[in-house]
């Protein structure tokens, strides 16, 4: 289980390898060639001395013009260390594998992104004997995806959009359109990309509606972060503590929809028992364009 965003922003990738040079040619506008191949290897680079160095996340890329090892790195803050870990990284895997490195930084943050994208120039001035420029995505690049369609197009970019921007003003819209996008993929898949975009999200109005949005749609239940959910419900052991727990989703997630709820529909809602009605409700909410859809074909 991933349990925070500096490894849910890297892991990505291992999940959906493709995701990388998509977005190293779309969103960088870099012209990586077209992988044919993409391995995993192993993230460990420390040498017989006793020193421990490891990348966050390592890919072989095969393509028509050679092998390429992609390092991703997933940086929440500006770190100078990076300044002499980062060229050996580099360094040590073109001598060890005898391909050419690239170094892709993922970050949440538009002042990292900036820290990270500078070059790092090690030697004399003017005469550098190592140059290193990061590639860097971040909020100011990552596009904001809050069109259902677009999200369906690319489930795995979308993702990597409620990722990046999920703290920002526009994280209801994107989680929106990414719940929706989930439907269209397989169960597994879409239960790993929930456990990523659920890492990430540090504002808590964000991470709850989150989880409100996988709990209306059913995804949250098959996934491992259900299981906090499930126990506060064994906690109370009455199914009118659960009842009481569904009615507050379901009108969370119209009020952070924007949508006003009149009393007669908090008032129903509310005083409801029924859990499968409840659910049934939750799930209209996530569509709903008025209050009153809740109830349209009753």
């Amino acid at each position: 289980m991933v349990g925070s965003s500096h490894e849910a922003l890297h892991r990505i990738f291992q999940k959906d390898p493709a995701l990388l040079t998509r977005a190293l040619q779309r969103v960088l506008h870099v012209p990586f060639p077209e992988p044919h191949d993409i391995a995993a290897l192993n993230v460990d680079l420390t040498e017989i001395e006793p020193v421990e160095r490891r990348v966050d996340t390592l890919l072989r890329a095969e393509t028509d013009e050679g092998t390429y090892l992609l390092v991703v790195e997933s940086q929440g803050k500006v770190d100078d260390r990076k300044r002499g870990s980062w060229p050996y990284y580099l360094s040590y895997l073109y001598e060890k594998y005898r391909c050419e490195p690239v170094l892709i930084v993922i970050t949440q943050n538009s002042a990292t992104a900036r820290w990270a994208a500078r070059p790092i120039r090690l030697g004399f001035p003017g005469w550098h004997s190592l140059t290193v420029r990061p590639l860097v995505l971040g909020p100011d690049n990552v596009p904001v995806i809050t069109d259902e369609r677009q999200a369906e197009q690319d489930v795995p970019l979308a993702v990597l959009s409620a990722m990046t921007h999920g703290r920002g003003p526009q994280a209801a819209p994107i989680l929106e359109s990414l719940a929706t996008a989930l439907k269209t993929i397989d169960p597994d898949s879409a239960a790993v990309f929930v456990q990523f975009v659920d890492s990430c999200l540090a504002d808590p109005q964000a991470k709850q509606m989150w989880r409100d949005l996988m709990t209306a749609i059913q995804y949250f239940w098959r996934h491992p972060l259900a299981e906090q959910v499930r126990e506060e419900g064994r906690e109370q052991g009455l199914e009118q503590g659960r009842a009481q727990a569904k009615a507050e989703m379901v009108l969370r997630v119209l009020e952070w929809r924007g949508i006003p709820v009149p009393e007669h529909v908090a008032e129903r809602v509310t005083t409801c028992e029924d859990s499968e009605q409840l659910e049934l409700w939750a799930r209209r909410a996530v569509g709903a364009t008025c209050a009153e859809d809740l109830f349209v074909e009753e």
